[in-house]
C-alpha cells in the first residue's frame, strides 16, 4: 500500500481531485460550456425571429392561400373557401402554362448567360489599371441604381417603332422601322436585351471583386512557365474565382426568376402572351384578375424552382470542397 510521503506532489493533486469527484462535486468546465452555448443562441436569436416573421410566416401564408378560395370578398367576409390542389391543378392545366414556363426559361438563361460573359469580360478588362479606369466603373453602375420602372420607361421609349431612338438610329442604315415591342417574335428577345443591360453592373462589380483577390504572384509565377493569356486564365483565374461565379450564378437565377416590373413596363407580358413569364403571371392573376389562389399557386411553383436550384448548387459545391 502506498503511503502519504510516497506520493509524489502531481499524484496528490490527482487524488484530491478525484476525492472531490466522489464526494459529489461536479466538473467546474461544464458550467461555462453551457454559458457558450446559451450565448450563441442569444447572438442567433434576433436573426432566427427575423427570418421566421419576415420570410417563414409569408411563404407559410402564401402556401394556405394556395390551397384556398381566396378572392377579394375574403377580405370583408373573412371566408376562404379550402379548395385543396384545385389552384395547382387549375395553373397546371391552363394553356398559358407551358408557354410561360417556356418563356422563363429563356428569359432567365439568356439573360445569365449573357449577362455572366459580358459581366466577366468587363471585369476583366478593368483589373488592368489605365487612367480614368475607377471613373468607367462607376459610370457602369448607373443602370444599376436606377429605378426599374424608370429604366423601363426609358428602353419602351427607345424600342418605339415609330419614334423610339433605335430605329431612328437604324433608319440612317436604311433600316426600315423594327417593330421590337409589338411583335410576338422579338419582344421576348428585346425584354431579354434590356434586362441583360440592368444585370451587367451586378456581374462585373461581383466579379471584378473576386479578381482583386487572386494573388499576383501566381501570374508571375506562371509566367515563367509560358502560362500567359487563355492558360493564365484557364488554370489561374478561373480556378480562383469559381466560388465567386456560383455566387453570381445562383443570385442571378432567382433574381431572373421573379422579374416582373421590367416586363411590365415594356410589354406588360403581351403581345399575344410572347413574354408572359411565371412571375408576371402570379402578378396578373393576383393582382389584375384578383384570383389570389391561383397566384399564390404560381409563385409558389417559382419559389420551388428557386430552391431546387440552390440544393442543386449547394450540394456540386459540397461535393467540390470534399474532393
Amino acid at each position: 500500500m502506498t503511503s502519504v510521503s510516497d506520493m509524489t506532489p502531481v499524484d496528490s493533486r490527482l487524488d484530491r481531485g478525484r476525492r472531490r469527484t466522489v464526494s459529489g462535486g461536479t466538473e467546474p468546465r461544464r458550467k461555462p460550456r453551457i454559458g457558450r452555448y446559451v450565448a450563441r443562441w442569444l447572438f442567433v436569436a434576433p436573426a432566427v425571429l427575423f427570418v421566421l416573421v419576415f420570410f417563414g410566416y409569408p411563404i407559410v401564408q402564401n402556401v394556405m392561400m394556395s390551397l384556398q378560395d381566396y378572392t377579394t370578398t375574403t377580405f370583408y367576409t373573412g371566408e376562404a373557401p379550402w379548395v385543396g390542389f384545385a389552384n395547382y391543378v387549375h395553373v397546371f392545366t391552363s394553356p398559358l402554362f407551358t408557354t410561360t414556363v417556356l418563356n422563363t426559361a429563356l428569359f432567365t438563361v439568356g439573360s445569365i448567360v449573357c449577362q455572366f460573359a459580358i459581366g466577366l469580360v468587363l471585369a476583366l478588362f478593368f483589373k488592368r489599371h489605365f487612367p480614368l479606369g475607377g471613373f468607367l466603373r462607376s459610370l457602369l453602375l448607373l443602370p444599376w441604381l436606377l429605378p426599374l420602372i424608370a429604366s423601363a420607361a426609358v428602353w419602351k421609349w427607345i424600342l418605339d417603332q415609330g419614334s423610339g431612338a433605335l430605329n431612328q438610329f437604324l433608319g440612317l442604315f436604311g433600316i426600315s422601322p423594327v417593330p421590337w415591342l409589338v411583335s410576338p417574335s422579338l419582344a421576348l428577345v428585346a425584354v431579354i436585351g434590356v434586362n441583360i443591360w440592368l444585370g451587367i453592373p451586378f456581374n462585373t462589380t461581383i466579379l471584378y471583386s473576386g479578381l482583386q483577390a487572386v494573388p499576383e504572384e501566381l501570374y508571375e509565377a506562371a509566367s515563367l512557365d509560358g502560362a500567359v493569356g487563355w492558360k493564365a486564365f484557364r488554370y489561374i483565374t478561373w480556378p480562383s474565382i469559381r466560388s465567386v461565379v456560383g455566387v453570381v450564378v445562383v443570385l442571378g437565377v432567382v433574381y431572373t426568376l421573379k422579374v416582373v416590373d421590367i416586363i411590365l413596363g415594356l410589354t406588360g407580358g403581351g403581345p399575344a402572351n410572347s413574354t408572359q413569364t411565371l412571375a408576371t403571371w402570379a402578378y396578373q392573376s393576383s393582382f389584375v384578375q384578383f384570383l389570389f389562389g391561383q397566384g399564390a399557386a404560381v409563385s409558389n411553383l417559382l419559389i420551388a424552382v428557386s430552391l431546387v436550384f440552390a440544393l442543386v448548387y449547394l450540394s456540386m459545391t459540397r461535393k467540390e470542397v470534399d474532393e
